[in-house]
């Protein structure tokens, strides 16, 4: 199989023919949340039914991070450099500080347990953004069966006043998020039900208020096939790079697919990073890749 699907021509300028798709590690159970780390040139990612997160480094290979450490999910940083963590068995939103202590941001909405926080993205302003889906609380294998106290949303979390707001709740299944590359729309993929026949798949795309604390203006952004998408991620240009059940989908931002990169294992979630933040890492299961192409990851303001 070709490893490029060149759907437009254009996207023939993104990808890098000379560029080899890296396995850089293998022997998994099922991988999310990747992050990059610049500053340490290294990759944080989940192992999520191993309850540990892994990291590698083109120096130091793959070595544990955490464990355990309460089935995590989804990460990002803040505007400190800090790391932003989705735990499902604690089913809160957290961060780990720098001297390695770990603070419960969200765990609660008006009284009632948050679900099973999925993914998060930080703002350019230092709000935290994440999606709250009943996934990692519905079997035993990422996190441990609980009972459910809310419906799917997504949240805004300001960390400076502990404020938490639901800005969507007209979920099913609220998975990956991403902002565009100058913060006005925010991407917020649809998984649906877990163990529906038909599950509703899509990924939406929303418009943030002047203020930047609200949605409006929602809309099916895109379908993704095979399975649909889970992680999303924007490069510098606005185009929307999207995990998908043969591989990455990159979609212009108009929504328009421009091509498809086959990996041969279906992708959970990727995340830009590198020196030139030129880097795919992505998530395949057991197994994790790498694949250099010819466009960087979003810079956030």
């Amino acid at each position: 199989m070709e490893l490029y699907d060149f759907v437009d021509p254009k996207f023939r300028s993104f990808v890098l023919p000379n560029a080899t798709l890296e396995t850089l590690g293998t022997g998994f159970r099922w991988l999310e949340g990747p992050v990059w780390f610049g500053d340490h040139d290294c990759l944080l990612f989940s192992d999520i039914p191993n309850d540990r997160v892994m990291r590698w480094s083109a120096h130091d290979g793959i070595s544990v991070f955490r464990s355990p450490c309460g089935f995590e999910n989804g990460h990002a940083r803040d505007r400190e450099g800090r790391l932003i963590s989705c735990s499902h068995h604690d089913r809160c939103v957290r961060r780990t500080e720098w001297d390695g202590r770990v603070t419960v941001l969200a765990s609660h909405y008006r009284g009632r347990r948050l679900n099973a926080p999925n993914d998060v993205v930080v703002k350019s302003d230092g709000s935290i953004w994440f999606s709250d889906p009943l996934y990692g609380i519905s079997t035993d294998y990422e996190g441990g069966k609980q009972t459910a106290e809310l419906a799917p949303a997504v949240y805004r979390l300001d960390p400076g006043c502990g404020q938490l707001d639901i800005v969507a709740c007209d979920f099913e299944g609220p998975n990956g998020l991403c902002f565009s590359p100058d913060e006005r729309l925010l991407y917020i993929v649809e998984t649906g039900q877990q163990f529906a026949a038909n599950p509703a798949r899509h990924i939406r795309r929303a418009t943030l208020s002047t203020d930047g604390t609200r949605l409006s203006d929602e809309q099916i952004f895109h379908t993704i096939t095979p399975r649909g998408a889970d992680g999303i991620r924007c490069d510098e240009e606005g185009n929307v790079w999207a995990s998908a059940g043969d591989g990455v989908h990159c979609l212009s931002p108009e929504g328009q697919l421009l091509g498809k990169i086959y990996t041969g294992l279906p992708i959970a979630n990727l995340a830009f990073g590198g020196r030139h933040r030129s880097r795919l890492f992505l998530c395949a299961g057991h197994t994790l890749l790498s694949l250099y192409v010819n466009r960087r990851g979003a810079l956030r303001l």
